[in-house]
């Protein structure tokens, strides 16, 4: 094998047979393909809890991730952190399935923190490092009762976070919400 070809291979966004049966159970719950000002709520409660200017309630499908939670900053508010860069940058609602890392938290079905991406070559060539300027990252899998990963909650960040112990207790304590509030309108609509 080449160095090129190690070097995509240790980039490439993780294979997930589950996608088939987990955008079915997004739209048997009727969420993953809209935003939802709760989930928003949530999303600027995680900002606010770690300090990040990004965090997300995450849906995944077979070709994108659907952002239904969103917390950012102004797209033209400046930002510190990234050098040669004056605007924040623009984070919408959806992005291609091979950006970022919740792909990998929703095929591990765990959490996954990442202090500083650069310090990880399987996650230092995604394309979020150098359009966003991503260096941290902190999420955890959404997990339904019958054990379906739907999607993830997740905060990133554009300089490095030691998210340490408390970091991955904030993370998880926040997916353990957001599914206690799809259970609810699970619930509700039964």
């Amino acid at each position: 094998m080449t160095s090129s070809e190690q070097d995509f291979r240790l980039t490439i966004t993780p294979d997930d047979p589950a996608a088939p049966e987990r955008v079915r159970r997004l739209r048997e719950l009727g969420i993953g393909d809209h935003p939802d000002p709760e989930f928003d709520a949530l999303a600027q409660e995680l900002c606010d809890m770690t300090g990040a200017p990004y965090a997300m309630v995450n849906f995944i499908d077979q070709d994108r991730q659907f952002f239904a939670g969103l917390a950012a900053p102004p797209a033209d508010a400046g930002s510190q952190a990234l050098v040669d860069v004056e605007p924040t940058p623009e984070v919408g609602r959806e992005m291609d399935r091979d950006h970022g890392y919740c792909p990998h938290v929703v095929v591990r079905g765990k959490a996954l923190v990442l202090g500083d991406v650069c310090d990880y070559p399987r996650f230092a060539g995604n394309p979020v490092v150098d359009k966003i300027g991503i260096r941290s990252y902190l999420g955890a899998p959404l997990i339904d009762d019958d054990g379906n990963t739907l999607g993830t909650v997740c905060v990133v960040d554009t300089e490095t976070h030691e998210w340490g112990r408390p970091g991955l207790d904030i993370i998880k304590s926040m997916a353990a919400k957001v599914m206690d509030r799809i259970r609810e309108r699970g619930e509700r609509g039964a």
